[in-house]
């Protein structure tokens, strides 16, 4: 499904791979030769596998590697989390790994719904450290996307991307540009600080028919990159 839309894919833990693998789930306790057969598979539909999440990680560094062994054999960009309190183990094994920690918000009243939390822990911390901004949850939360973004943009890893109806109450996800968050804007912003990662279009409305509508946010994506070119 993501092949046809010319997307890649974000996975996720519990996600079930089905097939040859029949009921097994995406862990890192999975052996090699099953992160093997994922890539192959991946690579058969011309797909990359970019962040793994949203995972919780131990502040243990011994509990915490097999995250970052995991994600390193799957040539993975990043992984997505929201263990804020393992910064410091965090920290040390992205630089080890040379992968991204996204911290991922959800709305209020979650921890990490306000952006400065995560700011305040990660403010003078190593560059591998950022945000996954799901721009769609603090639009939830009553906070406007754009001006959430021109305060933390330099720190911006990785996107959960949707677009809105409102941004003072919780309405469903809606093709990117049809509905009233800024996108452009937002991507510029982070462009101009450097951003390279990720834009994950995270689609929960028509959750069993919604494939044409993701494909319409990945054109949007791909002809804001082109625009940008």
């Amino acid at each position: 499904m993501a092949a046809s839309t010319g997307a890649n894919v974000e996975i996720f833990p519990g996600q079930r791979l089905g097939g040859p693998h029949d009921r097994l789930k995406l862990e890192p306790s999975l052996s090699d030769e099953v992160i093997a057969s994922i890539n192959d598979h991946l690579e058969k539909h011309g797909l990359k596998a970019v962040n793994f999440g949203i995972t919780r990680i131990p502040k243990e560094e011994k509990a915490a590697r097999p995250v970052f062994e995991f994600a390193k054999k799957l040539g993975l960009y990043g992984v997505t989390t929201e263990s804020l309190e393992a910064v410091d183990t965090l920290e040390k094994l992205s630089q080890e790994y040379d992968l991204k920690v996204c911290f991922h918000n959800h709305p209020k009243p979650t921890k990490l719904w306000n952006p400065d939390t995560i700011w305040r822990a990660i403010d003078g911390r190593h560059a591998n450290l950022g945000y996954c901004a799901d721009i769609g949850h603090w639009a939830t939360s009553g906070l406007e996307p754009l001006e959430v973004i021109k305060k933390v943009a330099p720190r911006i890893r990785a996107f959960h991307m949707k677009d809105r109806a409102s941004v003072e109450r919780w309405t469903h996800d809606r093709p990117c540009g049809t509905g009233i968050i800024d996108l452009v804007s937002i991507l510029d912003e982070v462009r101009q600080h450097g951003f390279a990662g990720n834009v994950s279009v995270e689609y929960e409305h028509n959750w069993e028919t919604n494939l044409p509508e993701v494909a319409q946010c990945v054109g949007y994506l791909r002809a804001y990159s082109k625009i940008r070119t």
